[in-house]
């Protein structure tokens, strides 16, 4: 399923979890990429290809991104009722007995077993992640509860108050620039839906190749052991739609998500890091400012490079970072 992106942001606050929304579910959710739900589920049929996803699991929100792509299929289900009203407002309770409660407002039955029906449903997958932003713990339960358009909402999929909500995130405690929300859903606006679900095809042989080329090194930080080094691709795969053979690093996870952010780039002319004057108050990140890379990198590698400088460092969307000419410029690369 796929749709035109409109100018209006939709954002659905979705949950992940194995709590009481989840019962009968059994989804294959993975929360950097890809959601599962059916149409027993509220809300099923409205979400499109560009709304905002917003994972949290009932406690503190996980992370976001934008859907790329929505497929539909179809299955069965195990769906659990209220034995005395019917209704499917059921809740399992971790401590309480009966294990079981109706919250129909007409009913409240409680009870230890609940009636379980096979039903077809229609299936929906949502993927996104070519723009994932992992923001777990950022934001706790009763805020993002505040920020549903429907306060009191119970249902897994619900609909948040974008602006309120990206306020929330980009100015409150722990402050992250959501703009790679909006390149995201501009570059799907631009008709790349088909592409992205195909970017992510080949993920672990692109990384594999990358430990071949550069061994257990992560481009920024030096040395490290392979399991805490990820595959970073130096250009929009949204746009692109596949791996090239010099289009990744190998990057430690914390800078890799730095680097998609836009908070920490790679100078083109020079092959230092330029690091946001808002994440250089970190110590951690602000020695990283000036520093060259820690590996050799190709005219092909340099293409990309500044591909990704121009993105983030030709325009005013990064808080502290003035605007820079092209790196296109500056190098003469067709890009």
């Amino acid at each position: 399923m796929s749709g035109d992106v409109g100018s209006l942001m939709v954002a659905w606050l979705m949950y992940l979890g194995d709590g009481p929304k989840r019962v009968g579910g059994g989804y294959d959710d993975s929360p950097s990429t890809h959601y599962s739900w059916d149409s027993k589920v509220p809300n099923h049929a409205y979400v499109r290809v560009g709304d905002t996803i917003v994972l949290w699991d009932g406690d503190t929100l996980l992370g976001l991104s934008v859907i790329e792509d929505v497929a539909t299929g179809t299955g069965t289900k195990d769906c659990s009722s209220c034995p005395s009203c019917g209704k499917a407002d059921i809740a399992a309770r971790k401590t309480m007995t009966p294990k079981y409660r109706c919250w129909t407002k007409t009913c409240k039955a409680e009870f230890d077993t609940p009636t379980v029906e096979t039903v077809s449903v229609v299936t929906y997958r949502a993927r996104y992640e070519a723009g994932w932003i992992d923001l777990r713990g950022h934001v706790d339960g009763k805020e993002l509860r505040d920020l549903c358009e429907e306060t009191t909402s119970q249902n897994a999929l619900r609909r948040l108050r974008w602006d309120d909500f990206r306020t929330r995130v980009e100015t409150g405690k722990n402050a992250t620039p959501l703009d790679i929300i909006d390149k995201t859903r501009k570059v799907i606006a631009d008709g790349h839906t088909t592409r992205t679900v195909r970017a992510r095809n080949g993920q672990a042989a692109f990384r594999s190749t990358l430990l071949e080329d550069f061994g257990e090194v992560c481009a920024f930080t030096g040395p490290m052991p392979a399991v805490v080094l990820e595959a970073a691709h130096l250009y929009s795969y949204a746009a692109n739609g596949k791996h090239h053979t010099f289009g990744g690093l190998l990057l430690r996870r914390d800078v890799h998500r730095l680097f998609d952010l836009g908070q920490i780039a790679i100078d083109p002319s020079a092959l230092t890091l330029d690091v946001t004057a808002g994440t250089r108050k970190y110590p951690d990140y602000g020695k990283l400012h000036g520093q060259p890379l820690t590996v050799p990198v190709t005219k092909a590698h340099k293409k990309w490079i500044a591909e990704h400088w121009d993105m983030h460092r030709t325009t005013n969307t990064i808080p502290g970072q003035s605007t820079k000419p092209s790196a296109a410029a500056v190098m003469g690369l067709a890009l």
